[in-house]
């Protein structure tokens, strides 16, 4: 199945629910974080989104090993290929603001991984070796070759899963805000879903609107979404909280089978850490760089878990310098 879809919103628009937020407003209450995350947040956050809409992405759909996956492409095939992914309980559509700069520099591919986001999946996606297997067929697909893997939080495991484990000619590899070393040093929400099956299930009663709106309350310091981000968000993870809780419950195999291969990985990678993220600690990333053959770190100064939007431009200059030749110095 092949569609497309250039607008990035659906109507009716979905938005937060007075009963998600009156639900997140009683977890924030037991989540020590969320006051670091207030102080750190200028006066004026959250008067105005930061962009008023999305810019438009060539959404559509393939069936690709079974599940249908929404993903995007875009740019020369000339260029330099780049394979990004998306975060959770966001979709693709957060790289609206960096699509249009990187597009017209390199050859540009991002998927909803199958079970999040826009893809269909469910539980059987839940680890990072079906994310990982997944991978190799996505770019087997598109008959894509040497691509740069940009893989912030979830997306970051199944990467790196790929790299230790399958045949591949990855060029490089641009991680961060995600889980890939053990011990993972984690802020309470992650340690609540990892290890309490009572709070799995609290997330999956309240549902996708109070899953994504905890999100904004505990992972932004400077980007504010939109509504048509918004809806995109809790649309897609309507009636699939349950299925995604278990990744976190995953957490610790996840981790495990990542970890003990991550000093074998022979590939230029960059790190990417927001420095007051406060799901998965910045402390996380120098460790992974001292664990890695080949790496540089970079810490985006007063930016939350979502850096790729908290830092926006900062993020789309990393990126951009990476591909165009520096990752060849590490």
């Amino acid at each position: 199945m092949n569609d497309t879809n250039t607008l990035v919103d659906r109507e009716p628009l979905r938005a937060p629910s007075w009963l998600d937020k009156l639900n997140c407003l009683l977890m924030m209450m037991i989540t020590p974080e969320r006051a670091l995350v207030k102080r750190a947040r200028g006066p004026e956050y959250g008067k105005r989104s930061t962009f008023e809409r999305p810019a438009p992405m060539p959404l559509q759909h393939r069936t690709i090993s079974g599940v249908t996956v929404r993903y995007a492409h875009a740019g020369s095939a000339d260029n330099p290929t780049v394979i990004l992914f998306n975060p959770l309980p966001q979709t693709i559509i957060a790289f609206a603001p960096i699509w249009e700069h990187l597009a017209s520099r390199f050859n540009l591919y991002a998927y909803d991984l199958p079970g999040f986001g826009g893809s269909g999946g469910a539980e059987e996606w839940m680890t990072c070796e079906a994310q990982g297997r997944f991978l190799s067929d996505f770019i087997a697909a598109f008959g894509i070759q040497r691509p740069h893997l940009v893989a912030p939080d979830i997306g970051m495991p199944g990467a790196l899963y790929y790299v230790e484990n399958l045949p591949n000619n990855v060029e490089s590899l641009l991680v961060g805000d995600g889980p890939g070393i053990a011990p993972s040093k984690n802020g309470s929400i992650i340690d609540k879903l990892a290890n309490s099956g009572f709070w799995r299930m609290m997330f999956r009663i309240t549902g996708a609107g109070t899953f994504v709106h905890s999100g904004n309350q505990l992972c932004y310091l400077n980007y504010s979404p939109n509504a048509e981000e918004t809806s995109d968000y809790i649309r897609s993870y309507s009636g699939r909280i349950g299925p995604v809780t278990l990744w976190f419950k995953n957490y610790p195999v996840t981790l495990a089978t990542i970890n003990s291969k991550l000093s074998e990985i022979d590939k230029p990678v960059l790190i990417f850490w927001g420095k007051e993220d406060q799901l998965l600690l910045v402390d996380n990333a120098h460790r992974l760089a001292q664990r890695l053959k080949r790496s540089r770190l970079h810490i985006f100064e007063r930016c939350g878990h979502y850096s790729y939007q908290d830092k926006h431009e900062e993020f789309r200059d990393v990126v951009t310098e990476w591909v165009n030749g520096g990752y060849k110095s590490v």
